[in-house]
């Protein structure tokens, strides 16, 4: 048995016969309309408990006057920003920058021996967290270095015009 369906369907025909859908055929497409939902439901409250933590940090941002210094770096924003000012508790138990970078897991692994040094990938041995948001930031740094005049994103180009 089938019905008529005067409707026209995306790409299709006018007054196409459509055939009727048996007991189990509209069961299953209910779970798929009820997993939909769910999974829409879901994803708007993630959203809004995002939204919220976000407001929080953002509020933190900018109680704190470390982390609105920390965001005048570029490729360093709010988010960042108040992540490395709640993460490193006192930044001048670091000499030299390179070991705030260390700590986080930046810099190159090094086998030397014999005189000879050998330089790896990142050591990644911090708080990957916070090495994340650094990545994104330096890339975005990257990215948009030749559009500016500041003496960084001049240094970030020439940098990228080295590149292999």
């Amino acid at each position: 048995m089938a019905r008529y369906d005067p409707q026209t369907p995306p790409g299709g025909h006018a007054g196409r016969f459509v055939p009727v859908k048996s007991q189990e055929q509209q069961s299953v497409l209910m779970l798929h309309r009820v997993g939909e939902l769910l999974i829409r439901q879901r994803t708007m409250l993630v959203n809004e408990k995002i939204s919220e933590m976000d407001s929080q940090i953002h509020a933190w941002h900018r109680s704190n006057e470390l982390s609105r210094r920390l965001e005048t770096i570029p490729g360093i924003g709010p988010i960042t920003a108040s992540a490395i000012a709640a993460t490193v508790a006192d930044a001048t138990l670091f000499k030299p920058g390179r070991q705030l970078a260390a700590w986080i897991g930046l810099v190159l692994r090094q086998n030397s021996s014999g005189g000879k040094d050998r330089l790896g990938r990142i050591s990644k041995q911090g708080d990957p967290y916070l090495r994340r948001l650094l990545v994104v930031g330096a890339h975005a740094v990257l990215r948009f270095s030749g559009k500016g005049k500041a003496a960084s994103t001049r240094w970030a180009a020439e940098l990228l015009a080295k590149k292999p």
